[in-house]
């Protein structure tokens, strides 16, 4: 039988970045939050891993999402 719920994403720096990226762009969130509003939108089961990643990374959960997401490009209207 195949148990769906032991199924977990692996989040990379990339994974979490783009997924920051969408929630703003989906105006769930805005850049001047802090990166710590994310585990609203990732499972609970997962968010000890993406804290670890960002960890590796140097982030720290109370730095804005804007921090986290570095230069952006801007394209025209």
């Amino acid at each position: 039988m195949f148990n769906t719920a032991s199924i977990s994403v692996k989040y990379s720096i990339d994974l979490i970045q783009e997924e920051a990226r969408n929630l703003i762009q989906q105006r769930k969130l805005d850049r001047q939050q802090p990166i710590y509003t994310l585990c609203q939108f990732i499972p609970a089961r997962e968010w000890p891993s993406v804290e670890n990643e960002l960890e590796r990374h140097g982030y720290l959960l109370r730095d804005h999402l804007i921090d986290l997401l570095g230069s952006e490009t801007w394209q025209e209207d």
